[in-house]
């Protein structure tokens, strides 16, 4: 609980009861020694020796040292290393040698073993209990087995045993205490929800007091600092006071709650759209504001019952985990929910205690510096145990990545992960070690500029899709998202906003693929929309320089919205982590939802999107989208050996628009259904203009909506009326001049090019 008394300035225990060794070491400091040679005062041998007198007492029947004060007592301890029989020098001291002579031989041997002076002679408590005074009680104890934990490679259920009353699984007590059986951690969560608050409660027990300041001014000081006359803080000294808190006032909070709720059941999953298994009762609360639900009492219970026991197993219930997670996440269990939608597996306190955090390497100096700067306004965070907790961490993770670099942000990125499990560290790295390939692939390479660049691209086109009259207005004044975003996705928005502000973002973020962070600025951005719609360079520089309050709520809720309404391979990056390989040869298109576990990125097929060059990309101001996309987009069905789900005809007004700009005879040879025709050699005047037609009419009705332009692949030949610049395809080009042309509608007005030709 003090790391071997590390974490506090006095000695564990009672003066008489206390170990030499530790009366020995006196006060310290942490900052006096080095890692390598820092004592432990206080361990299982210290206790072994406190054992030794408290059994040396319920011998005699008597008190020992009673007569002597504290510092007598000490100077006494310390004194029987000098002896060769400790025990009878104690005896002879306190008048009780006839008695001592009297013990049972087996209990003599015990004393002696436990009152050893020197503790590398003196026995562990493991081996002290193979004595033989304890060869009859023994068998009657059950052996201590260490549970295994959510994460290692033993097996979780090896030791589980059956009842030998069956029957009696079935009848649940719905009187009974249900409270009790849930974890001290769960209880104190909900303890303080329900309106406990631990300071106070420390405060009326007079446990903390409070002193006046001039009370603590020293009576006399040296020219070197050292000073007199002051009484010792309480802080500083050993109190065993023991405080209940009462739990009154939570279990009025939850008369309410049903034993039922103890025990949810996992097993009727009958629908695959995401739903709570809480009780009924609750669907009202489940619709309120999630600032609230984190702090309704009832509610919280409820969650935490529901994710501890799916939790309990994973990951074979992994699914469901991901279902729940979509509706909210307690805050409680928040640590281990993330790192099951992350993935992590494994024996990660065997991998964590495996890599070398002590050698010096160059990096340290970097991380030394960044710590301090790093969410500091948190307690935890800025804490000299929360700094070397940083410091572990960050190190594993780049001595354990060769061919990555430390750069600066990823000890941002490392803070959630910390503050969520502060007191497991291995958890934090190996969630942070799953985050990092998934969502920043290759962004901490020695040389990441081309990730960097085609991300910041990809972006760009992104907000030119949901927002062109914005994307317009920032292209125009040169305000491109190199100058604002690379901190954003390079921290993932860590270095943005408070803990508070990620862990709901995160939440959400952990749910998508690693398209999401895209959707979040681009939410980012419209929450901004007016102020940069308003503002020159110089301004939207100073906006981001103190970036303003976001609602993280609707930021997030947006956020979806636009995910949702993004075609897959429109944030294609061939940078991005290469798709899983699937144990099938052919190719099956999902029909999940964009918006759930299977939320992944698809195998590559021939509709798939193909890789260009960066060059072309950032000449690019719509983003291309796969003949995959166009297929659902257009709600078409496929032949072949793709398994496309056939989708019904709506009869309500089409999502999208097509453009074909093929010349006339192509495409009268063969167009899809309800595209309209737009040769790209008639759809500009002489002047470089949109020329005017009976197409005109339909462009403009398709304000707000998507617009797809197809045509054949690439060729390089085509000239462009007006000297204009070649574009490396005409749909780009038509695609960029619509943008311009029907830039004020309010409503988002997407181009999406399509490579393929239409004969394929």
């Amino acid at each position: 609980m003090t790391a071997h008394g590390d974490d506090v300035d006095f000695p564990i225990g009672y003066p008489s009861y206390l170990a030499p060794e530790v009366i020995a070491q006196g006060i310290f400091k942490t900052t006096d020694h080095g890692p390598s040679e820092k004592p432990l005062p206080s361990g299982p041998k210290s206790d072994v020796w406190s054992l030794g007198i408290i059994l040396f007492e319920l011998c005699v029947g008597r008190k020992l040292f009673q007569s002597l004060d504290i510092s007598e007592r000490l100077k006494f301890l310390l004194t029987l290393g000098c002896v060769d029989d400790t025990i009878t020098v104690l005896a002879e001291e306190h008048g009780c040698l006839d008695i001592i002579k009297e013990l049972p031989e087996n209990v003599m041997n015990i004393l002696k073993k436990c009152l050893t002076f020197h503790p590398s002679k003196r026995p562990t408590p493991d081996e002290l209990m193979k004595d033989q005074v304890f060869s009859e009680v023994s068998p009657l104890y059950t052996p201590f087995t260490k549970p295994a934990s959510l994460f290692s490679s033993s097996l979780r259920c090896a030791d589980l045993t059956l009842p030998e009353d069956i029957d009696g699984l079935c009848k649940v007590d719905m009187d009974s205490d249900h409270l009790a059986e849930r974890s001290i951690e769960e209880v104190y969560y909900l303890w303080c929800l329900a309106g406990g608050d631990l300071e106070k409660e420390l405060t009326n027990k007079e446990i903390i007091r409070s002193k006046p300041p001039i009370c603590t001014l020293p009576n006399f000081l040296f020219e070197d600092g050292e000073s007199f006359g002051q009484d010792r803080d309480r802080s500083s000294l050993l109190d065993d006071t023991t405080v209940t808190l009462s739990l009154c006032q939570l279990r009025n909070r939850l008369k309410d709650v049903g034993g039922e709720a103890f025990y949810p059941l996992l097993e009727d999953d009958q629908s695959n759209l995401p739903h709570s298994n809480s009780n009924n009762e609750l669907s009202a609360a489940a619709t309120l504001p999630l600032i609230i639900r984190e702090r309704d009492t009832e509610y919280q219970l409820n969650r935490i019952v529901l994710f501890d026991r799916l939790l309990k197993a994973y990951p074979y219930k992994k699914n469901q985990i991901w279902k729940e997670a979509r509706v909210d996440i307690p805050p409680l269990m928040r640590g281990l929910t993330w790192a099951a939608l992350l993935g992590v597996e494994g024996a990660i306190h065997a991998k964590y205690d495996a890599i070398d955090k002590d050698t010096p390497i160059p990096t340290d100096r970097q991380i030394e510096v960044d710590i301090p700067r790093c969410h500091q306004y948190d307690e935890l965070l800025s804490s000299p145990e929360g700094h070397a907790k940083f410091r572990r961490v960050l190190k594993a993770w780049v001595v354990s990545h060769p061919d990555l670099v430390y750069w600066q942000g990823l000890d941002s990125l490392c803070a959630p992960f910390l503050y969520l499990n502060f007191n497991n560290e291995a958890l934090a790295y190996a969630c942070m070690s799953a985050f990092i390939p998934k969502y920043l692939y290759n962004f901490f390479l020695k040389d990441n500029s081309h990730v960097i660049q085609e991300y910041l691209t990809v972006f760009s086109q992104m907000i030119a899709f949901h927002d062109p009259e914005l994307s317009n207005h920032l292209n125009e004044i040169g305000f491109i998202p190199d100058l604002y975003a690379i901190p954003w996705f390079l921290t993932m928005f860590t270095h943005v906003f408070p803990l508070h502000k990620i862990f709901h973002l995160w939440d959400t973020l952990l749910l998508g693929n690693s398209s999401f962070p895209f959707c979040i600025g681009v939410a980012i951005l419209q929450q901004l929309r007016d102020r940069l719609l308003a503002n020159g360079f110089n301004e939207c520089i100073l906006l981001f320089s103190d970036l303003p309050e976001i609602d993280i709520e609707r930021c997030v809720r947006e956020s979806v919205n636009l995910f949702c309404w993004t075609p897959k391979s429109a944030t294609y990056r061939q940078h991005a982590q290469p798709p899983k390989p699937t144990s099938e040869s052919i190719a099956v298109r999902s029909s999940a939802p964009y918006f759930s576990v299977d939320c992944t990125d698809p195998p590559k097929t021939d509709l798939s999107r193909e890789s260009i060059t960066l060059s072309d990309l950032k000449s690019e101001v719509s983003p291309r989208i796969s003949a995959e996309d166009l297929i659902d987009l257009c709600e078409l069905t496929v032949t072949g050996h793709f398994k496309t789900p056939t989708k019904k005809t709506k009869s309500s007004k089409p999502k999208l628009l097509v453009v074909d700009i093929r010349n006339s005879e192509d495409f009268l040879r063969g167009h899809i259904a309800g595209s309209i025709n737009i040769p790209f050699s008639a759809a500009f005047t002489a002047e470089g203009e949109l020329s005017q037609g009976p197409y005109t009419t339909m462009l403009h009705n398709f304000k707000g909506k998507v617009i797809v332009i197809v045509g054949h692949v690439a060729k390089p030949t085509a000239e462009i009326p007006s000297g204009k610049t070649r574009r490396p395809e005409d749909a780009h080009f038509l695609a960029s001049e619509l943008t311009a042309s029907l830039q004020k509608s309010k409503q988002y007005e997407t181009h999406l090019p399509y490579r393929k030709s239409i004969g394929h």
